[in-house]
């Protein structure tokens, strides 16, 4: 089995002049608090949410400006930036497509299944969950570096 490890970028401040650069991209996005942890079963944690953009007309862009301006009627999100600043990163898919032969609900899927097993919970602010990943389908173990949401 191939093992990747995934690493983040610097991040960026949630805002609109940050965001727009990101139009017609797709892949995942994590939004993060600057300063609070949340404190989840297991441990600590910055990480707010795991978001994704499938296609490139509802790219991370839109979807990350629907969250800052309330449209996707994410309650936590609007309330945590009224809050505090948040971050934000992304991971753009068609970097990973090569090594992820699965759509990207199912990369979506991974990583939050992924920060369940090192957190205890789903991100406090994600409502929902994806359909789950069989393991046994995988040929691939993506090693997700959950601590730069502590460090950053």
């Amino acid at each position: 089995m191939q093992k990747i490890s995934i690493y983040f970028d610097k991040p960026k401040t949630f805002k609109p002049v940050n965001i727009k650069s990101l139009k017609g991209i797709v892949g995942l996005y994590f939004i993060f608090t600057q300063d609070t942890f949340i404190q989840y079963p297991f441990d600590k944690s910055k990480l707010l949410y795991i978001g994704m953009s499938e296609k490139k007309t509802n790219s991370i862009g839109s979807r990350l400006i629907g969250h800052f301006e309330g449209k996707s009627k994410n309650v936590g999100l609007v309330n945590y930036r009224m809050k505090a600043p948040l971050l934000f990163t992304y991971l753009n898919f068609d970097i990973l497509k090569a090594n992820w032969e699965f759509r990207i609900e199912d990369l979506e899927s991974y990583f939050i299944l992924s920060f369940v097993e090192h957190y205890g919970v789903y991100p406090i602010c994600n409502n929902k969950t994806g359909a789950e990943i069989h393991s046994s389908e995988l040929n691939v173990n993506l090693k997700i570096d959950w601590d730069y949401f502590k460090n950053k």
